[in-house]
């Protein structure tokens, strides 16, 4: 069980925010969030900026591009919004394919993370399913966590570890501590997002994934729902309170 608040990646109500970010955002405090985690950040800092107290939100953290990007509106954006961690969501596939270019991409990830210190905020990157072919006897993700300096975190995805045919609980209890949010999610272990159901309802061993993190901040996440995402996001905060987690 994590001390810290279950949060909410808003890429899952995205639709709802687009529509109308103010009933969006109070859906999700209705649910009990007090925490959230951004998407988009620099692009929708006004909009967070303006709606997000309103609600009595605050953010655990924030999903930007942070490679080859500039570096100072998104720094701009997290102090403005009290982001102290902001995480990469994605790099693409090729770049996890041979030793060279995960090493140079972690030495990038060690640069941007000690700019970022300097203004109080953390660095991070966040998993999809291709980061985890075989590379030096490992996986190319923890190839790339063994290059990162200590300060750039790991946002785990729980689900898409899954996908890639690796156990989520035996990864996180490798990577430890380097491991400080992880993306709750569920569904049938596919690569069709329209598969993903609420937290608990699915094939995912969550159980064990929540167990094998106990100090990582627990955030919610369903890449698309066949359905009202907000009763997903209903459910899953049911199942994840009842085994411990707490709003």
């Amino acid at each position: 069980m994590s001390s810290a608040a279950l949060s909410v990646q808003l890429y899952t109500v995205r639709e709802a925010l687009l529509a109308d970010p103010a009933a969006g955002l109070e859906r999700l405090a209705g649910l009990g969030f007090t925490t959230v985690e951004l998407f988009g950040l620099v692009d929708h800092a006004d909009t967070y900026a303006e709606f997000l107290p309103r609600f009595g939100l605050t953010p655990s953290s924030a999903h930007v591009k942070l490679i080859d990007h500039d570096l100072v509106p998104v720094i701009d954006a997290a102090k403005r919004l009290g982001v102290t961690t902001i995480i990469d969501p994605s790099v693409a596939e090729p770049t996890w394919a041979d030793s060279d270019s995960v090493v140079l991409l972690a030495n990038q990830f060690n640069e941007i993370a000690k700019i970022a210190a300097d203004e109080g905020i953390t660095v991070g990157y966040h998993n999809h399913w291709w980061e985890f072919g075989a590379l030096d006897g490992t996986t190319a993700l923890e190839a790339f966590a063994d290059n990162l300096d200590p300060a750039v975190v790991l946002e785990v995805d729980t689900y898409w570890a899954q996908v890639a045919g690796v156990s989520a609980p035996e990864l996180l209890a490798r990577l430890g501590d380097r491991v400080t949010f992880i993306h709750v999610k569920d569904g049938d272990v596919s690569r069709d997002d329209l598969r993903q159901v609420a937290v608990g309802s699915g094939r995912m061993p969550v159980a064990d994934v929540l167990a094998a993190a106990p100090g990582a901040v627990r955030v919610i996440e369903l890449d698309d729902f066949d359905g009202d995402v907000f009763d997903a996001l209903a459910q899953s905060v049911q199942f994840l309170t009842a085994h411990g987690e707490h709003l």
